[in-house]
């Protein structure tokens, strides 16, 4: 059984966004960097997986994939800690957009043995396209279930459970496909110290790539606007308890 993974390195959530003067990219002088929530279930679940079928005698292997700056490799050693093999890294200071990425690791997917299942988070944590794993389906040909919290394999097949509406979808594919995960899926494991250290040692194949020529165009970037926290002042003194208690009784409390 072997299963590869997509991951992306993006800013850890919370962080205040910060935009360089041309509005094109984010400063990333004081921010941290992890991978998604849905991804770090996709390494968690693919390692189990592969874990299932080595105690019943099978081999298996679990690749890691990721398209980004050379600091990205960060984000490859920790999915190697929580039980990955390999990593695969295409080297590229720019960020790209959904299909010029798509098509990255489409080239560099067809220059390996082909997997039993490739498996992408729902969406990046950072620009939350939902494209890239149903791009490469796509042009790979295969088959592919988005949104998934569930997976269980057997004899040949993959069963994905899809959360919709307080109900669940259930879709019966033939492997090789892809699936993109939510967040839910598992409880991904804390790496441990050794598993930390062991990660160092392991292979990580470096690719420099070149962007291709973009189908689209990115005028600007734009941080949201904050809610922030609001207060209204009611009064002051003796002459706020009026208002005081008028919103009390509003709320039924008074």
């Amino acid at each position: 059984m072997r299963v590869l993974v997509a991951v992306k390195r993006v800013p850890i959530t919370g962080g205040k966004m910060v935009l360089t003067d041309d509005a094109q990219t984010i400063q990333t002088r004081h921010l941290g960097f992890t991978i998604s929530p849905h991804e770090e279930c996709g390494v968690e679940e693919a390692v189990r997986i592969v874990e299932a079928r080595v105690k019943e005698g099978q081999g298996g292997e679990v690749v890691v994939l990721t398209l980004g700056p050379p600091e990205a490799e960060e984000q490859l050693r920790e999915c190697m800690a929580l039980g990955a093999d390999r990593g695969i890294h295409l080297v590229t200071d720019e960020e790209w957009d959904a299909q010029a990425t798509a098509s990255a690791l489409v080239d560099a997917l067809r220059g390996e043995e082909a997997f039993d299942l490739y498996v992408f988070g729902n969406e990046s944590a950072d620009a939350s396209g939902y494209q890239v794993g149903i791009r490469v389906a796509y042009a790979l040909g295969l088959p592919v279930v988005t949104g998934v919290k569930t997976i269980a394999l057997s004899d040949g097949r993959a069963r994905f459970e899809q959360e919709v509406a307080g109900e669940r979808d259930v879709y019966d594919v033939r492997l090789t496909a892809v699936v993109t995960v939510k967040e839910g899926l598992n409880l991904p494991r804390y790496p441990s110290v050794p598993a930390k250290l062991r990660a160092k040692n392991k292979p990580v194949d470096s690719r420099q790539v070149s962007r291709p020529e973009s189908k689209l165009e990115k005028l600007r970037l734009v941080v949201p606007e904050g809610q922030g926290k609001q207060a209204e002042i009611l009064g002051r003194g003796a002459d706020a308890a009026p208002a005081v208690v008028e919103v009390m009784q509003k709320l039924g409390v008074a």
